[in-house]
């Protein structure tokens, strides 16, 4: 479905400045039988509120589509593992949480993060939609229910929490007002949201193209987030810059007059102003330097291609699977995609049709070079495959630009 009004504010001030053509859905892994079927695909044209700043695609695939059946678990990645663990254990302490407390995640995925809340005594409860997911996190012992997060799902709950997290899940929100309205009611008058967003200003400077695909369909900078909350009577009372997934903002959210925001926030929204992130001018040469890097990099790959090395992928991410359609890489260069979970292993890539196989594979076939799809996870996946590069093997790291390490 084609949006014509901004899904935050309303305005019908859009202004294209980025178009990745028709894609499949980047995490409809396919199965053998699928190969031969067509596949759909949607449009992915990138746009520019200019009355509340959200950036945005126009186009919005059905929720039920995409994350009934879900295939990326949380703790796949020690990365993100670690990021959870750092962020309870800091938020226990922060908050003085104790037995009584309640922690909910909504798009709680495997219970990467409420587990170690569960740890230390706390009562927890996931929301996540995904069936497969959900159950993996249950496995755990971490309560979840399966259902999509929103007001309604919030008015549900018996209980109020103390603390509420959404890290990774308002992007993927079409009816972003009503989940925002939903944390609200979620919390307590004194409760804590912090919620975790791929920060539109990384995407910009770092040519982060490949984070753009279907299940993202808005893009926030501070100034966005801001006035979204605001709508309903929400503040944002503190922000923090992280480097995780290539740049991420955290904020902390109360109830409005429930506490001061902190000097950080007036300190970033006064960045954003000065760099014109509300203003389409800061992204009007995005679209070039997104052209630049595909023929680079589809020239490194030629090259070495030409000259007979062999070359596979790493990471069968959803970025992985924008990268590899927006820029026609398949089986021409690339012979397959190694990844370490489970649930993509005997599975294909969406578009581009590469297999996808176990890092047992590298052991035993040893490509030349892998390309990096998963470059947000740059460290730990080096670090994993120490072997395979004490052996020779080489990666391709595509963003900002692409190099070999």
């Amino acid at each position: 479905m084609r949006v014509d009004a901004c899904r935050s504010c309303g305005s019908e001030s859009l202004a294209v400045f980025l178009t990745l053509g028709e894609t499949p859905l980047a995490n409809a892994l396919l199965r053998q039988e699928d190969l031969a079927r067509p596949e759909a695909r949607f449009p992915l044209d990138v746009a520019l509120c200019a009355d509340c700043s959200l950036v945005q695609i126009l186009d919005t695939v059905p929720p039920e589509v995409m994350f009934s059946e879900y295939p990326y678990l949380s703790s796949v990645s020690t990365t993100m593992v670690a990021h959870a663990r750092a962020l309870a254990e800091r938020t226990i302490a922060d908050e003085r949480l104790g037995p009584a407390s309640l922690v909910v995640e909504a798009a709680s995925n495997d219970g990467y993060l409420l587990q170690w809340y569960r740890a230390r005594g706390i009562s927890v409860l996931g929301i996540e939609p995904a069936r497969n997911v959900a159950a993996v996190a249950r496995e755990k012992g971490v309560e979840t229910e399966c259902a999509f997060f929103g007001s309604a799902t919030a008015k549900a709950r018996e209980h109020q929490a103390d603390v509420f997290h959404a890290h990774n899940v308002l992007a993927h929100v079409p009816a972003v007002n009503d989940f925002v309205a939903g944390i609200g009611v979620a919390l307590k008058p004194s409760g804590l949201g912090i919620v975790e967003v791929p920060y539109v200003v990384d995407l910009v400077d770092r040519v982060e193209f490949d984070t753009i695909y279907h299940e993202h369909l808005s893009y926030f900078s501070l100034t966005a987030l801001c006035r979204l909350f605001e709508r309903h009577a929400l503040a944002v009372t503190d922000v923090a810059h992280l480097p995780i997934h290539g740049g991420t903002l955290r904020i902390h959210v109360r109830h409005a007059g429930h506490r001061s925001p902190s000097p950080t926030v007036a300190a970033m929204l006064a960045d954003e102003r000065a760099r014109g992130v509300d203003a389409l001018a800061f992204y009007a040469d995005f679209s070039r330097r997104v052209e630049r890097l595909r023929t680079d990099l589809v020239a490194m790959l030629t090259g070495l291609k030409a000259k007979g090395c062999s070359i596979s992928a790493y990471g069968a991410s959803a970025k992985g699977s924008t990268l590899l359609n927006a820029f026609g890489i398949g089986r021409e260069l690339l012979d397959c995609v190694v990844d370490r979970s489970p649930v993509k292993q005997g599975r294909y890539t969406p578009g581009t049709h590469l297999p996808i196989v176990g890092p047992d594979r590298l052991a035993r076939e040893r490509p030349d070079y892998l390309l990096l799809l998963v470059w947000n996870f740059a460290d730990e996946v080096l670090a994993q495959q120490a072997d395979y590069r004490r052996a020779g093997g080489r990666f391709i790291i595509p963003v900002p630009t692409p190099r070999i390490v």
